[in-house]
């Protein structure tokens, strides 16, 4: 492995001792500390996998696809981030990558179905809800988070991707775009769609709270 650049190995000074006694390891070649890694940090980078790509098979992929990428970039990392949240982020970059590149993908709706319906003078056809004080307060409840889990995973590919970077991954609009290959605009117009089709299948749930 190549020498580490001083000014890196200055940056990760503000890491907790026991990350940084562990990217010392890493870095040195330690086999153990490479085992330990991924014990620590595979199974939350697959749960990323999971969400983006829906298939386990490609999911397992892009895990090993990031623990390849990331220490390909050990001698690179500066220690901005924990370690943690350094490889999280490279699982989500290895997730988009195996989106753009697998060569078929699962016919899936296209989601509209979900949107709102508009009657001629511009109102909603079937006007949305109020959601009670019950049905907001119970978002933060474990069960209704395992709801919340299943209907983000329910959605149409172009929409989930988006909703996962946008509000799950909180990147940035510009930072989303070019992710996706997309200009900024259309990432804000198809997360509104997203959020409206999100909406649709959480409706009927937390009408009256749970």
């Amino acid at each position: 492995m190549s020498q580490v650049p001083p000014e890196a190995d200055l940056a990760t000074q503000d890491l907790p001792s026991d990350e940084r006694a562990m990217l010392e390891r890493l870095r040195a070649g330690d086999a153990a500390a490479f085992e330990q890694l991924v014990r620590d940090h595979g199974g939350r980078m697959l749960s990323v996998t999971r969400r983006f790509l829906g298939s386990e098979e490609d999911a397992q992929d892009a895990v090993q696809e990031a623990f390849l990428s990331a220490f390909k970039a050990l001698d690179r990392f500066e220690g901005q981030s924990r370690l943690g949240t350094w490889l999280h982020r490279i699982a989500v970059n290895a997730a988009l990558m195996k989106l753009r590149t697998r060569k078929s993908r699962p016919a899936e709706h296209s989601g509209d179905e979900l949107l709102p319906k508009f009657l001629d003078d511009g109102h909603q056809a079937t006007p949305a809800s109020e959601w009670r004080d019950g049905g907001l307060a119970a978002l933060e409840k474990a069960e209704t988070k395992e709801l919340v889990r299943r209907s983000i995973d329910a959605l149409p590919e172009s929409y989930r991707i988006v909703l996962l970077l946008r509000d799950i991954e909180e990147r940035d609009t510009d930072e989303t775009a070019k992710l996706l290959g997309m200009t900024s605009n259309a990432v804000k117009t198809r997360l509104h769609r997203a959020r409206q089709a999100l909406r649709a299948l959480l409706d009927p749930h937390l009408r009256g709270g749970l």
